[in-house]
């Protein structure tokens, strides 16, 4: 992106989008499914999710809170050179009114992040064609080309502060949930959103980008092979196979093994969603409970300052700016 940019770069924060009431669970299911409405048989499932979780996640709240910090936190160092926006991708604010936003506001130049770690066609690849959608209707309205030019962040798996509030929130886990005699035995189980094993057949980047993590992770923390484990959650319910094994197959092993102690590291999500606050939370600590082993998690990123620091980064190296000594 060229330096000589007139007005400021606009930054683009996209996150997947969740219901804000009871209420607004099928049309959210609905978009999340592509326009087609679920049975009555799987709003039900989604719908009691939900309600044992008391309603919405706080996932608007927490992504507003994002932009707020990293707008701040820019403004710190580049004052009046970045403006930060917030798109969703299923749900309101949708990732397109915020591109016409910033084209309304005289955006010219723009970087879109996504607030999910590890590239793959399916999600970053989802979050950028939103944008793409969004730019298509903008230039056809003019007659012309879009109004703003877009790069894309496709992957930031590694970025060293996000790695290193990992490590931190595994550590503070570790010491506020377990008690001394359990944790020299505390076993520590990664974990990110399953995807169709088909994406296996592209070549996708999503498990090895995971594996990358994961190996900065443990290595900061000095964690041995014998203490955790990589497993996949959330699996959509469809008939194709999807990544496994699944956090649902590792527990019973743990357990059947003398682990009586775990801890879940969710390294695929940044902020507390219906899969950490239901899936995790009330569905595999309930498995967790029957196999006679204690479950926690570490507290989720949200809008840590390690986590918007990665953010500002990785928005000045996208913008083509020197970052600040």
């Amino acid at each position: 992106m060229s330096s000589e940019t007139r007005g400021p770069v606009g930054v683009l924060l996209m996150a997947y989008g969740s219901p804000n009431s009871l209420d607004e669970v099928l049309p959210y299911y609905t978009d999340v499914r592509g326009g087609h409405a679920p049975s009555a048989e799987q709003l039900a499932v989604v719908y009691d999710h939900y309600a044992r979780i008391g309603g919405p996640t706080g996932l608007l709240a927490i992504s507003e809170a994002q932009v707020a910090a990293l707008q701040a936190r820019l403004d710190a160092t580049a004052p009046g050179a970045y403006r930060v926006y917030l798109g969703m991708r299923h749900w309101r604010p949708y990732i397109a009114g915020a591109v016409r936003q910033m084209a309304a506001d005289g955006v010219r130049e723009a970087v879109a992040i996504a607030l999910a770690p590890h590239d793959s066609r399916i999600s970053v690849g989802g979050y950028i064609a939103s944008v793409e959608k969004a730019l298509d209707a903008l230039a056809q309205e003019a007659g012309g080309t879009p109004p703003v030019h877009f790069s894309f962040v496709r992957s930031w798996h590694n970025e060293p502060h996000f790695i290193q509030l990992l490590a931190e929130r595994v550590s503070e886990a570790l010491e506020r949930a377990f008690t001394p005699e359990e944790r020299d035995a505390v076993y520590v189980i990664f974990s990110a959103h399953s995807l169709p094993e088909r994406i296996k057949t592209w070549d996708d980047p999503y498990p090895t980008e995971l594996r990358a993590t994961v190996a900065s992770v443990t290595q900061r923390l000095g964690l041995g092979e014998a203490r955790w484990t990589f497993a996949y959650q959330s699996a959509g319910r469809t008939s194709e196979p999807w990544l496994g094994p699944s956090v649902q197959e590792v527990i019973p092993q743990l357990a059947a093994r003398g682990v009586r102690a775990a801890l879940v590291c969710p390294v695929g999500f940044v902020a507390d969603n219906l899969e950490i606050l239901y899936d995790i939370d009330i569905e595999l600590r309930d498995l967790a409970t029957r196999d006679g082993l204690h479950l926690e998690r570490i507290a989720m990123p949200n809008a840590d300052p390690l986590l918007i620091e990665a953010l500002a980064h990785i928005a000045q190296r996208a913008a083509g700016v020197e970052e600040p000594a």
